[in-house]
């Protein structure tokens, strides 16, 4: 297996929060605990949604948090030569088609009524051409893939964290977006390049994000490019009980006392507190990240291993 490197991979709509913190500090956590790098990248491919200044500012948070990355910080918004030269490939293999439909075009076609706040699923309209609309966007034709790499129907991965998971993305999704009608680059293509490009072996993110794995795993393989493992962390909640993001007015982080956002990062993730220096905490952390194997059992299993005895007052007696 090569050797470990972890991201994370903020957006800069807007600063860091404490949901975004508890990411970031277990992806950090679980590089240093394998004994390997963690990068940074800045994921402003969505122009429009970010903030000015945003970019620098969470690197500056970051760093009052112990969190520095090992090496050079990518931006998206420079990389969009890279992503053509993939969505390029796909076309080439015939892995990919122009699509016509607008969203309404695409809510008009659904057969089944769809869950709020999910995305429509495509049908598959402009698959076979577009028929006189105009190009609007660039689509992966997720059937094609299937049998030009010989994949199962239902897409299967582990979780480090929340174990099987397993979806059927034609179903669930259809043939998703790779490059938008406004021209810019979708998530899902610019974050399977750069994951390859980086060399990222294991990816550490938020439990909001666990929906788009299967089609990054669905899109690695169209490109012939190797599939990560995952750990998805347990998501913060706001006051009535909402994910805390920045869609949601998530307030930016506390960092006049970085110890102590970094504790109530650490509580989700069902650590130890420290209290006696932000480096001292960070070290605790590592030690007990270890100690947890967080690739044997469950976050929410309260301090148990999988066949072992341990138990979280055990750490305790350590410090």
């Amino acid at each position: 297996m090569a050797a470990y490197t972890g991201r994370f991979a903020p957006s800069p709509t807007g600063l860091l929060h404490a949901g975004s913190l508890v990411a970031a500090l277990a992806s950090w956590l679980d590089a240093r605990a394998h004994g390997g790098q963690w990068l940074v990248r800045i994921e402003d491919v969505d122009t429009p949604r970010c903030m000015p200044g945003a970019g620098e500012q969470i690197l500056q948070q970051l760093a009052l948090c112990g969190l520095v990355p090992d090496g050079e910080v990518l931006r998206q918004s420079q990389r969009g030569n890279l992503y053509q030269q993939a969505l390029d490939r796909l076309v080439a293999d015939g892995l990919a088609y122009p699509c016509g439909c607008s969203r309404k075009h695409i809510e008009a076609a659904q057969t089944h009524p769809t869950e709020r706040h999910k995305a429509q699923v495509y049908p598959g309209t402009c698959r076979e051409g577009l028929n006189g609309k105009p190009a609007r966007a660039w689509r992966l034709n997720v059937e094609a893939v299937r049998t030009a790499r010989g994949l199962p129907k239902i897409t299967c991965w582990t979780d480090r964290r929340l174990g099987p998971q397993a979806e059927d993305v034609a179903e669930a999704v259809g043939d998703f977006v790779l490059k938008r009608a406004d021209g810019l680059w979708a998530y899902q293509l610019a974050v399977v390049v750069d994951d390859a490009a980086q060399g990222i072996t294991d990816v550490v993110r938020g439990e909001d994000l666990t929906d788009n794995t299967a089609r990054q795993i669905v899109l690695q393989q169209a490109l012939n490019l190797p599939t990560p493992r995952y750990l998805h962390t347990p998501l913060v909640l706001g006051d009535k009980g909402e994910k805390l993001s920045k869609q949601n007015g998530a307030q930016a982080l506390d960092l006049s006392a970085p110890l102590a956002a970094l504790n109530t990062a650490a509580q989700a993730l069902e650590l130890p507190a420290c209290h006696s220096s932000v480096q001292a905490a960070l070290q605790c952390w590592i030690e007990a990240w270890k100690l947890e194997a967080y690739e044997l059992r469950c976050l929410h299993s309260r301090g148990r291993l999988i066949g072992q005895t341990w138990s979280r007052d055990s750490l305790y007696e350590r410090r």
